[in-house]
């Protein structure tokens, strides 16, 4: 089920009251969640209209996030308006210079861009964590549960849900034990939520979005998100050179590998359950499309030693055929 993308009924009188009375509302896009985003259009300006509406979304977190990145420094679009009660924030308006598309055009720039990507994330945790809650085992247990929950019963599997939680206890002490000092994990940093804006020097020249989930947590899960993209086939090349990057710059430890590959199959086995989800609960069949490549980094990151006790679960389980096939939408 498309997204409708009709504005809101609040929105004319909205930026009538904040001095955008004549602009036109013109639909920008929906996501995975229950936000949808316009673009609002004058002969001389243009913004972005959030609609996140209550009780399903609360725009709160994006917009102090927003702000926190915004006094580090970083390129956050500019809060230009909001009201609260109605889940409706006009924001600065990044343009169209998205990372997924520039990409698709000029794969020669790739590794330029992942490692303008990787430095903003180097910069990103320099700067104290922001104050939002922290990415603990509480919340990895919850997320990698949405495979038991969603996908499992999908495909018709009964799975052994206590042996799982036991696997996943056994290896998250990897990353939890790496956490010397938390930092801002913006949780969805991948190719389709950066902007290219090449006038902003001071922020690598790239816009942030879509970081209203943000918790604070090991440095790995956002070089996880971007290099292992749900939606874009990162060459392995280029996340090997990325992650070497990474770890040369910041002196991460030993242990920092091993980190990045637990919580990419957490994330991964999150995101399986999650596009299952949006399939059998919200209607949006096309995120099935995307579960192959999910299986294929999740089973990478699965062959890391560290993993061991989770891939054994998964080989019990969920049996190769079954990862291979696709639910029937």
């Amino acid at each position: 089920m498309a997204t409708p993308m009709t504005p809101p009924s609040g929105a004319s009188a909205f930026l009538a009251r904040n001095g955008w009375g004549n602009a036109r509302i013109l639909p920008l896009a929906g996501d995975a969640s229950f936000r949808r985003y316009f673009r609002v259009v004058e002969p001389t300006r243009q913004a972005v209209l959030m609609d996140a509406p209550p009780p399903h979304e609360d725009p709160r977190p994006f917009v102090a996030i927003a702000e926190y990145l915004t006094a580090a420094g970083f390129a956050a679009p500019s809060i230009l308006a909001q009201d609260m009660a109605q889940g409706l924030v006009l924001l600065e308006d990044f343009g169209d210079l998205r990372m997924r598309e520039f990409l698709d055009v000029a794969p020669e720039d790739e590794a330029a861009i992942y490692e303008r990507a990787i430095d903003l994330l180097i910069d990103l945790h320099e700067v104290p964590a922001a104050a939002v809650p922290p990415y603990d085992r509480e919340v990895y247990l919850r997320e990698v549960a949405l495979v038991t929950e969603w996908y499992c019963p999908a495909m018709g599997l009964s799975v052994d849900e206590p042996g799982y939680v036991a696997a996943w206890e056994q290896v998250l002490p990897i990353v939890e034990a790496a956490v010397a000092s938390p930092v801002t994990v913006l949780r969805d940093y991948h190719a389709e939520n950066i902007m290219l804006l090449p006038d902003r020097d001071r922020s690598r020249g790239l816009g942030l979005l879509d970081f209203q989930d943000a918790l604070a947590g090991h440095p790995a899960y956002d070089l996880v998100s971007l290099l292992q993209d749900a939606r874009r086939d990162v060459p392995p090349a280029i996340e090997r050179a990325m992650l070497d990057r990474y770890i040369a710059v910041t002196g991460a430890g030993a242990d920092f590998e091993a980190a990045y590959h637990v919580l990419g199959a957490q994330r991964n086995a999150k995101i399986v359950g999650i596009f299952t989800r949006l399939w059998k609960r919200d209607g949006k069949p096309r995120y099935l499309d995307y579960l192959p490549r999910m299986w294929g980094l999740l089973e990478r990151d699965l062959a890391h030693p560290a993993l061991a006790p989770v891939a054994q679960w998964f080989a019990d389980n969920i049996p190769a055929s079954v990862r291979q096939s696709t639910p029937a939408a």
